[in-house]
């Protein structure tokens, strides 16, 4: 390092930051429209009306990703396999490939006549869009250290709560489209973001960049400065030692550490706790605003102000746990609030309170979403193994997440104080922070082994290349907690 001393590190972040983030952020927020919140702002404009849904035939086409025990497989399976393609391939190829792909879709659900075929839509527009987040949640982290990634991943996911608010807004202006062309305006909903979809497509095949060693924004020392950071950046130093490079190679040996490594499991059970009340509440949050007494335009703009806070605390937290360079921390501070949030939202019936609970609620979601996943990704190495295992907790995941909007959690029902539902997110939070207490206890005590194991000697008899090889089970290899 000392032979790059003569750069600007803090510029050249800049730098990257400029040229990264907003492009995945303008992915994301599309993204997040197409599978999540354009069916709500639908919803509003008509769409169960004119296509004669039922409550529940309206879960089960919410539930895109579960509707059949096939494409339950299929979906779980796809982001796995996703990720190890973007090591394959250039990711201004393979990310712009699955951008197609749901606009299409996206595109062509706008003329959807019946229940089927808008239920068969929804099917083909999960499988289609599985491979982005894990994507560019691991295409991040070869840009940035352990110590600078959580708050580049918050500013890409708090592109989600930014997209519920700007649906807000384009579902208000939308929906003065209802009647032109013959059309509903759920349908101009659909049809014009699917158009954009792929458009934007089109444009970042030509100005994402792919890896650091490769950006034409960089010179040729930053971009060997940039790339020499990230590969020597987990393994701690150990006296006179030469460093540990990061492991990069395919082998279906890491793809299996990352399936058996525990911590991964842990992880998907602590992100239950941020993901299923997302998806509980965009479920919710329409019938709380109905409640407060506002129209459907009007309740429309009801939610922008609880996806716009959770956007600007994503990014707040996000920063002082990069700068404190903990993890932990700043995961529990978020459970708790939601937690009484929710429980509030139980025990209360004033639909002001209620708004107030969620609002606190849902702004809590967001800094733990980044946070857990980087807590994760922090502790995975080499390359593949990360891959593979951000892909599988992000995956696993969203089983929980998806299950709350099961016609047997927020049951129509139940409107609108919705007991069950809350109920249900409540055990999620609390499962979460049980598995909080398990992955903090558990990677200390393993440092602490493993000082103990250096003590000892254990570096006397082991290569650089051994140690490479082991990756995050390495002796010499530190968890953050």
């Amino acid at each position: 390092m000392e032979s790059f001393g003569h750069l600007d590190e803090m510029a050249i972040l800049r730098k990257i930051d400029l040229h990264l983030i907003p492009m995945l952020a303008l992915l994301y927020v599309l993204s997040f429209l197409d599978r999540k919140r354009n069916i709500g702002n639908a919803k509003l404009a008509g769409l169960q009306e004119d296509l004669k849904l039922t409550n529940n035939q309206y879960n089960w086409c919410l539930r895109q990703r579960w509707s059949t025990p096939m494409f339950f497989f299929t979906y779980a399976a796809f982001e796995i396999p996703s990720n190890i393609i973007l090591k394959k391939v250039r990711p201004s190829i393979w990310l712009p490939f699955i951008m197609v792909a749901w606009g299409v879709v996206m595109t062509l659900m706008g003329i959807v006549k019946d229940y089927h075929g808008f239920l068969i839509a929804r099917i083909v527009l999960g499988v289609a869009e599985a491979g982005l987040f894990p994507g560019v949640v691991f295409y991040l982290t070869n840009w940035y250290t352990r110590e600078e990634i959580q708050l580049r991943q918050a500013m890409f996911f708090s592109a989600a709560s930014l997209a519920g608010a700007f649906s807000r807004l384009l579902a208000f202006a939308i929906g003065k489209m209802d009647g032109v062309g013959g059309l509903g305006g759920w349908q101009w909903t659909f049809i014009l973001e699917g158009i954009v979809t792929v458009l934007v497509a089109f444009l970042v095949l030509f100005v994402l960049h792919d890896f650091p060693a490769t950006a034409t924004f960089l010179s040729e020392e930053e971009r060997e400065f940039v790339t020499y950071r990230v590969k020597y950046q987990v393994h701690a130093k150990q006296g006179g030692r030469p460093l540990v490079p990061q492991n990069d190679e395919l082998q279906w040996e890491f793809v299996r550490a990352a399936f058996s490594d525990w911590k991964v499991w842990v992880a998907v059970i602590m992100y239950w706790g941020f993901v299923c009340p997302v998806y509980g509440i965009s479920l919710f949050l329409p019938t709380i605003v109905r409640e407060l007494g506002f129209k459907k335009t009007s309740a429309q703009l009801m939610t922008i102000p609880i996806y716009a806070t959770a956007a600007i605390l994503g990014i707040v937290v996000s920063y002082f746990a990069d700068r404190v360079g903990k993890r932990s921390p700043f995961i529990i501070g978020p459970l708790l609030f939601m937690l009484i949030g929710f429980l509030i939202c139980i025990t209360c019936t004033k639909p002001h309170v209620v708004y107030a609970e969620v609002f606190i609620a849902g702004a809590a979601t967001t800094p733990g979403v980044p946070g857990t996943i980087t807590w994760l990704s922090n502790n995975l190495t080499g390359t593949l193994k990360r891959s593979v295992g951000m892909a599988l907790l992000i995956s696993m995941a969203n089983l929980g997440g998806v299950s709350c909007s099961f016609p047997v959690f927020y049951r129509a029902s139940d409107a609108p104080h919705y007991r069950l539902g809350h109920g249900l997110e409540i055990g999620f939070i609390c499962l979460a922070i049980v598995a909080w207490g398990v992955l903090l206890i558990g990677t200390y005590r393993v440092n602490k082994q493993k000082e103990k194991r250096i003590s000892e000697g254990a570096l006397d008899s082991v290569t650089v290349e051994d140690l490479s090889a082991q990756g995050d089970q390495a002796v010499s290899f530190r968890y953050v907690y």
